[in-house]
């Protein structure tokens, strides 16, 4: 994240879209697969997880999962733009923001399949899929003013991003080591303007 080197295991995303939703997809490899949390928005990314945001110009959308199919979800809004309720955190360009902690987006579907035996030290395991299908229908906060679905040629903004919880001789390293699409030269994934650029087509390469 910080400087563009490449990343421990390999890691691999795609993005397709249609009419109805915009399906995101996953490949982590993964040793040894781990995840304890299973409770919906249980803080996924202190665990190894795989991160999907979405730039929407007055907020943003931050997706989170781990191994168990476990989802985190938030819904940040800059104060200029919403003045009322919600949490105010700090992020790191100085700004304070608004989070949701509760939204979840609508029609919102999930799934993980591991490649191995999750939570079993014992057996090396290839890694894990996971996939995300977000419905157009529920896009409308992050929009802003861009046609849903999007038109050919319409370029968004988005984080695809990894983290991974490492413990050689049973320590912990800390930050987590990090891989996304776009060198952010920061240790620090709230950082839109910095995000990889999406261009919608619908021609096939």
């Amino acid at each position: 994240m910080v400087i563009g080197n490449p990343g421990y295991f390999d890691t691999r995303a795609a993005a397709l879209w249609d009419d109805q939703a915009l399906c995101i997809a996953f490949w982590i490899e993964e040793p040894f697969v781990e995840a304890a949390l299973t409770k919906r928005d249980s803080l996924v990314f202190n665990e190894n997880d795989v991160e999907l945001f979405i730039d929407g110009g007055d907020c943003y959308y931050e997706f989170e999962i781990n191994a168990l199919g476990t989802v985190y979800e938030v819904l940040f809004v800059w104060k200029d733009a919403y003045r009322r309720g919600g949490r105010i955190i700090v992020s790191a360009k100085g700004q304070r923001i608004r989070a949701f902690l509760d939204w979840d987006f609508p029609g919102m579907r999930s799934a993980v399949q591991v490649d191995g035996r999750i939570n079993d030290p014992s057996v090396v395991d290839k890694g894990w899929f996971a996939e995300i299908a977000l419905p157009w229908a529920g896009m409308q906060w992050l929009a802003n003013g861009r046609s849903l679905p999007p038109k050919n040629g319409d370029v968004w903004r988005m984080f695809f991003g990894r983290f991974e919880k490492l413990t050689p001789g049973g320590v912990e390293v800390q930050p987590h080591p990090a891989w996304c699409w776009s060198p952010h030269g920061v240790y620090d994934t709230h950082l839109p303007e910095r995000w990889t650029y999406v261009h919608f087509s619908d021609s096939y390469i």
